[in-house]
């Protein structure tokens, strides 16, 4: 605290002048600690950018270009390959025949390997799988940026509700001040009692705390807005969201396979389906067409210098002691959990749209009746304080109205916040968003 406000308090002249005085440059200081955002955006904004540079969705996106390299390197086993080998040979001692070279000493072959799988049916099969893995990481993204859109509409909820709570705080605040100037004021002139005046400053007090409380909720949640977006600060938010929901919301199949999610699990179950159903093709033969031409240097005496030679390979399985069987048998346990989680995931959709529609309308309910307390509990305020300055009520009784005047607002913008977040919870189940 600077040294002349230190030195205002020591002047004084009363004790109530000495608390009012404290209590402003705590108010000011507080607030001076809290740092203001310097960015606001719009929800729709909000939204697109977390999509766009949350790490999160990165790193899902990362899962794409694994998927392709998959699918490259499943392609690459049906396709024609080229594989090249030089091979020195160096022996003891070559081989002569009446004063001909047969064997040299020293002798470079050099052969190039042409093969083309002409039947490789488990190839295909895993070619094919990997195109499922690509549209299972693409659909991981897509999940990945709702859950992040989820996430970042519920920061920027809770900015719009605590700006509210700080909102009713303050004028709670400047209210109870008011108050407190009052019972000063009557103290002073004679017509009040020094209980009423300390009674007003408790009030205004703990009035002052819960701006202080509400304020720091406030740039917590703004903070979390900044995180969410990639913003190295808090970041306010510049509207209101107004969700539009659609007409008829009954949680039917169609509907609910817009999700996301849904989507996601059921391309895990065809996935996992189309594996199990790939695993004959692991007990059909392959041929593989083999073309080999070589050169060696220096020629043998009874082998040409340059020959090729052509093959056809087949490799068919006959007995593998249960291996093929086994994991069939596991591929089969991956199709019953990724059906499982499915259904699963069908049965909790359709609870979330219908749980989403009673919030909805409770919601609706609840903050008619709050704001008609709130309207209520201000009347009863106004004609507290008139009859304070009339002597007709008591300070206990004009404190009693100014708690239930907050209490009412807060009702109020709690009752904001549920409707909002019910409507988003509906589009959120019904996969209409974002």
């Amino acid at each position: 605290m600077p040294r002349r406000e230190i030195a205002g308090l020591k002047s004084c002249a009363t004790r109530k002048s000495c608390a009012t005085l404290a209590s402003l440059v705590f108010a000011a200081t507080a607030g001076a600690q809290t740092p203001q955002p310097t960015i606001r955006i719009t929800f729709a904004d909000a939204i697109t950018r977390a999509q766009d540079k949350n790490p999160t969705v990165a790193a899902a996106a990362a899962g794409i270009l694994h998927a392709e390299g998959l699918i490259r390197q499943a392609r690459a086993a049906t396709l024609l390959q080229l594989n090249g080998s030089v091979v020195t040979t160096t022996l003891n001692t070559g081989v002569e025949f009446q004063d001909t070279v047969v064997t040299p000493r020293n002798q470079v072959n050099a052969t190039l390997t042409a093969d083309m799988p002409i039947v490789a049916a488990a190839a295909w099969a895993r070619r094919a799988q990997a195109l499922d893995t690509k549209t299972i990481a693409e659909l991981t993204v897509a999940d990945t940026k709702r859950q992040i859109a989820v996430a970042t509409a519920d920061a920027f909820l809770a900015i719009i509700a605590q700006r509210r709570i700080v909102e009713s705080n303050i004028r709670a605040r400047d209210v109870a001040k008011a108050h407190f100037d009052l019972a000063t004021e009557l103290e002073q002139r004679g017509a009040g009692s020094r209980l009423n005046a300390l009674r007003a400053q408790q009030q205004f007090s703990a009035d002052e705390g819960l701006v202080e409380v509400a304020t720091l909720a406030l740039y917590r949640a703004q903070e979390a807005l900044g995180v969410l977006i990639v913003e190295d600060g808090p970041v306010d938010a510049a509207d209101e969201p107004t969700f539009e929901l659609p007409a008829d919301s009954a949680p039917s199949e169609g509907v609910l396979m817009l999700r996301s999610d849904l989507k996601l699990f059921a391309a895990q179950q065809q996935a996992s389906e189309r594996i199990v159903r790939d695993s004959a093709k692991d007990w059909w033969p392959s041929l593989d067409a083999v073309f080999q031409p070589s050169t060696v240097y220096p020629a043998q005496f009874f082998l040409p210098q340059n020959s090729w030679r052509f093959l056809l390979q087949s490799n068919i399985p006959i007995f593998d002691s249960g291996q093929r069987a086994a994991t069939r048998i596991q591929r089969e346990a991956a199709v019953d959990e990724a059906r499982a989680a499915l259904a699963g995931a069908r049965t909790q959709a359709g609870s979330q749209v219908r749980a989403a529609r009673e919030a909805i309308a409770s919601s609706e309910r609840s903050l008619n009746r709050a704001s008609a307390a709130a309207s209520q509990a201000q009347q009863v305020v106004d004609i507290t304080n008139i009859s304070f300055r009339a002597g007709a009520a008591t300070n206990i009784e004009v404190i009693d109205a100014q708690l239930s005047a907050r209490n009412a607002e807060l009702a109020v913008a709690v009752a904001e916040d549920l409707l909002r977040r019910a409507k988003l919870e509906l589009l959120n189940a019904l996969g209409k968003f974002p």
